[in-house]
């Protein structure tokens, strides 16, 4: 494990227990960083700060005021920023030919402004460089209905961590991103656990099996220390990328209505993919 004795992290989008967020937040921790977890929900996250040993700030992730204010406490509390990590998002369902302007506006709020004001307030407060870390979807790259309106948004973000890398370089804050597909976390349980759902996703996955957090959480903790990667997109799938998503028609229980098919879990409000809700 990487000694990150001396460090400051800030993750953003960890309330959900077992999520993403919330393991990447322990694996900081335990290399020996201090942490600030962050979320619109403090009650899980003062949980998870209170076992980490970290501070908690309650931060809307679409709102550039609550991410400065964020960017200002942790540096107010630990001196400066060297690590931070944004997991935040809210999956919007929809298909092209369903988009209104409200959808679009809450889709690209969190998934894409609430990244660009992220990389924005973390690096005024990383005077000694650092490694930024934005969290993506393989639905950037590859298709998911009904998952339009979200992916377009996650494809902006990966463009910006190519901008936000050379506009950086010269402070030495690294900046990339790490794409990631099918993670079994606790708040999706209750999606992957339902009948044929995990074998169809697997079945798309060379390496055999869906991601967990702790996979995500060991790519930050590589990224935090390597100084000479910057502007990438790491696909951390398990070989999904080289395949494809299941279409929906395919999942057990799908029917002509996309509603509540979300096959990718907010990793912030802990809501996410419930097939008991697609209608037949």
């Amino acid at each position: 494990m990487r000694d990150l004795s001396g460090k400051t992290a800030v993750v953003l989008g960890a309330s959900a227990e077992g999520g993403t967020g919330w393991g990447i937040a322990e694996a900081l921790a335990a290399a020996g960083a201090n942490v600030v977890v962050a979320a619109r929900s403090m009650g899980p996250l003062q949980k998870l700060a209170d076992k980490i040993g970290g501070l908690a700030v309650r931060c809307d992730g679409s709102s550039d005021e609550d991410i400065a204010s964020l960017s200002d406490a942790a540096a107010e509390k630990y001196g400066k920023i060297d690590i931070a990590v944004n997991s935040a998002a809210t999956p919007t369902l929809s298909m092209i030919r369903d988009i209104t302007p409200e959808l679009m506006q809450q889709a690209a709020s969190s998934n894409l402004f609430g990244m660009a004001y992220f990389l924005k307030h973390m690096t005024r407060n990383m005077p000694d460089g650092g490694s930024i870390v934005l969290i993506s979807s393989m639905s950037a790259t590859h298709p998911i209905a009904p998952h339009f309106s979200y992916a377009a948004a996650k494809a902006g973000t990966e463009c910006m961590i190519k901008y936000a890398a050379l506009e950086f370089a010269d402070q030495k804050v690294r900046v990339n991103g790490i794409r990631i597909a099918t993670v079994y976390s606790e708040m999706a349980k209750s999606h992957y656990d339902s009948p044929g759902i995990s074998e169809r996703f697997i079945h798309e996955i060379p390496a055999g099996r869906l991601g967990t957090p702790e996979d995500m959480a060991d790519t930050v903790l590589w990224l935090a220390g390597n100084d000479y990667i910057t502007g990438s997109m790491l696909d951390i799938a398990g070989g999904n990328q080289i395949n494809r998503f299941p279409f929906l028609e395919e999942l057990p229980g799908a029917g002509e209505s996309y509603e509540g098919a979300g096959a990718l879990a907010d990793r912030e409000s802990g809501k996410g993919f419930d097939s008991n809700t697609l209608k037949k």
